[in-house]
């Protein structure tokens, strides 16, 4: 959000939650025995004939108390924080009523129970026996929202973040805006990095002891960070665990104005080893996500704008079967200026901008930013028309390829055909026949990594730049 976190038009739903939640438990501890106490005490008053306004001040008192012998001073503040629920929620009519006790007791028990934590309503306090919905554990622990609870509070914090020109966005952490090892797996050319660093990496290079790790962020994620939340809600969204998570939220916000409760890790993932939005509190049609895995998003690819990896360090390289070595083994970093995520960047302010475009004639609320991510990325190779050669496995169906598809996202026609209206024939070996083909009609030849170096950095790259050599074998030269 923006810097101004501490203004209600700038508060989203989950730090809502987050706030009335926190306030609400602090009176009440939520476990089963003192709520039977409080059932048990309304039950004997409504026996001895209590009227509503005396059965709703014990039901208050009960709630303020813990067992350790408070008076009633706690019940109006109990009061308070229970109309503060009921504007989180939405029941603006049941707050106003607090007033009227007869129709609060009919509110209360005619509650819609939109979310609960430990068996508890976080709106009535009932004990809840259903307790089907989607789990927030990353909001509030244990919380649970039903899924017309969801659906509303999207619907809610999309009218307030469109009316503030912003959308969201998911960010992943390694790999994406950070990269992280063991101390245990610095290699002997990484030593250095114990030791006196270098001015360059003073400031984004942390020995974290406690949890065994070092962690370099990537390079320009600050002000990467700085200028996308005057655009994005963001959240974090990692496949790594919650302690971790959180140690890399401090290194990313240390004052947290951008993500506050919106961290969300491994073990909040509703399907495992897959993430997903269906935890996000934001409509999916206007959410963005940055990772550099895309098997992890098998829901939500359209939503998806892939990441080159950032390889800092040498066991990141390992782990992915690089046999090159890494930026740490070399002394140096990827550019700030000319970056993964200042290239990024770029992408994101044009996508918002074409979103808010004042010229369109539609409803804000009717548009996608899925389809404005479509059509911006199928300008970057448009008027491309392909052939691929010796690039795909014998047999394999080329319709199917990653590469196949990515240049289609991109714009280029891909073909199996050879005729004049192709441009560019994209190959592993310059010795195929339709590479031959290629350098006599003088189309472009291009090693693979032409399509993937255009899909990273939004722009057709120069063709000389990818040069295709002659395989020691041309034996099959289909």
């Amino acid at each position: 959000m923006s810097l101004t976190v501490d203004s209600p038009a700038h508060s989203s739903s989950s730090d809502d939650l987050a706030a009335f939640l926190d306030a609400e438990l602090e009176t009440a501890s939520g476990t089963s025995s003192e709520l039977e106490d409080v059932e048990a005490e309304v039950e004997e008053g409504e026996e001895e004939g209590k009227d509503d306004e005396e059965q709703y001040e014990d039901e208050n008192e009960d709630w303020g108390e813990d067992g350790d012998g408070k008076d009633n001073s706690d019940a109006s503040r109990i009061k308070r924080r229970r109309v503060a629920i009921d504007e989180c929620t939405g029941d603006t009519e049941s707050s106003k009523s607090r007033g009227e006790p007869a129709e609060t007791s009919v509110k209360m028990n005619t509650c819609t129970h939109p979310g609960v934590i430990g068996g508890m309503c976080i709106r009535c306090g009932q004990l809840v026996d259903d307790e089907s919905g989607v789990s927030f554990g990353y909001i509030h622990k244990n919380l649970k929202l039903t899924y017309d609870e969801v659906a509303r509070l999207r619907e809610k914090d999309l009218k307030n973040l469109l009316q503030h020109k912003k959308l969201y966005l998911v960010l992943d952490l390694d790999h994406t805006v950070l990269n992280s090892t063991r101390i245990s797996d610095i290699s002997a050319e990484e030593e250095y990095l114990k030791d006196t660093l270098p001015d360059a990496l003073k400031s984004s290079l942390f020995r974290l002891d406690r949890i065994h790790m070092m962690t370099k962020l990537r390079p320009f994620v600050n002000n990467f960070l700085k200028e996308a939340s005057d655009l994005f809600e963001m959240y974090i969204y990692t496949m790594g665990e919650r302690p971790y998570a959180l140690e890399m939220a401090k290194l990313l916000d240390p004052r947290d104005v951008y993500f506050h409760s919106r961290v969300i890790a491994q073990g909040d993932s509703t399907q495992r080893h897959q993430k997903g939005l269906d935890i996000v509190l934001g409509q999916e049609s206007s959410v963005l996500i940055l990772d550099d895995t895309e098997v992890v998003w098998g829901k939500h690819k359209e939503n998806l704008i892939l990441m080159d990896r950032y390889h800092f360090f040498a066991s990141s390289c390992q782990q992915f079967g690089f046999d090159s070595k890494s930026l740490s083994q070399l002394k140096s970093d990827e550019s700030e200026e000319n970056g993964a995520l200042a290239t990024v960047l770029a992408v994101l302010k044009r996508i918002h901008g074409i979103f808010f475009d004042q010229k369109r004639g539609d409803n804000l609320l009717d548009r996608d930013v899925r389809e404005v991510l479509k059509g911006v990325r199928k300008e970057v190779l448009e008027g491309c028309k392909i052939v691929f050669s010796r690039v795909f496995p014998t047999k394999f169906h080329a319709e199917n390829h990653h590469l196949w598809r990515m240049a289609e996202q991109l714009g280029a026609t891909c073909t199996t055909e050879l005729d004049q209206s192709v441009t560019h024939v994209v190959s592993m070996d310059a010795g195929t026949e339709k590479s031959r083909w290629a350098q006599k009609e003088n189309k472009f030849l291009v090693h693979p990594k032409w399509i993937e170096a255009a899909n990273y950095l939004w722009k057709k790259q120069a063709e000389e730049n990818f040069p295709v050599t002659v395989s020691v074998s041309t034996t099959n030269n289909k």
